[in-house]
């Protein structure tokens, strides 16, 4: 099965080394990494560089000029940077199990998506994160974790360590399935079908729009958050807006009413007549 996994990031190269390292152990390897990047200055592009001579892994990188909240209009021109069949959507501030990858392709189906999570940590155990942590697997440990000053709480029954107990775990927890852009995966084709990511809309629900149009579609959403252990580095979200978490909740609702499936302004509109690409 061959995939493409998606990572999205910003002026942030300590967590994308981190996460590229969390992909360079992975149990799957007939995957690719597409970089979709927000306008990040150079110290991301020469760490991109060191990244495919120390990991060997295959990294495609794409790039956009830093004209404020674009991610939506990044993560389309990362889809049609790729031709592989199967797409894993992450950023490049979360930090997955060795299994990551192996367990979407497992898991994946025709006519359906993955929708998972990840575990948001404290700014005090995010910072004490290392390479040779990520490396060992201890970063997704949850004992690791809580030696750090990590208190799960509840979450805790996130990383579970036999499958059959993540599956129960899947299968009883009332909690919706959602696309999350952490931690979602779904065919190319279906993706391509919607018109991708709305570029309409800025933070706060954009990935959740994608599958509600997908559902529209009739993919089928399939809960995985309790089978793909993923861990969330702090940080602060400058760019959240009230006004704009406003206006995107009324998007969303506006496609659920209207049973709509193609995003007005996505895909077809970065490669077709009346093009935005930058020159």
């Amino acid at each position: 099965m061959e995939i493409a996994v998606i990572l999205s990031t910003y002026n942030w190269p300590r967590a994308l080394e981190l996460s590229l390292w969390a992909y360079a152990i992975q149990t799957y390897r007939d995957f690719q990494i597409v970089i979709a990047d927000d306008g990040s200055g150079p110290e991301t592009r020469e760490l991109i560089e060191r990244m495919r001579g120390e990991t060997g892994l295959d990294i495609v990188h794409v790039w956009h000029e830093d004209r404020g909240f674009r991610k939506s209009e990044i993560l389309n021109r990362a889809i049609l940077a790729t031709d592989r069949p199967y797409l894993i959507f992450s950023d490049a501030d979360i930090i997955p199990r060795r299994d990551f990858v192996e367990t979407h392709a497992r898991l994946a189906e025709p006519d359906c998506y993955l929708a998972g999570g990840a575990v948001k940590l404290p700014a005090r155990v995010s910072e004490r994160i290392t390479v040779e942590d990520v490396k060992a697997g201890r970063a997704t440990s949850l004992r690791w974790l809580v030696s750090q000053g990590f208190v799960p709480g509840r979450h805790a029954l996130r990383f579970p360590r036999l499958r059959p107990w993540a599956w129960l775990l899947d299968a009883l927890t009332p909690t919706p399935p959602r696309f999350r852009g952490g931690n979602s995966s779904a065919w190319r084709e279906h993706v391509v079908a919607v018109n991708g990511f709305d570029m309409d809309m800025a933070y706060g629900g954009q990935d959740a729009a994608l599958g509600d149009r997908l559902e529209n579609l009739g993919v089928r959403p399939k809960r995985i958050r309790f089978r793909t252990p993923a861990v969330h580095l702090y940080h602060e979200r400058p760019w959240r807006d009230p006004e704009v978490t406003r206006r995107n909740s009324e998007i969303r609702h506006r496609i659920r009413e209207n049973r709509e499936v193609r995003a007005v302004y996505g895909l077809a509109e970065l490669v077709g007549p009346g093009r935005h690409d930058d020159p």
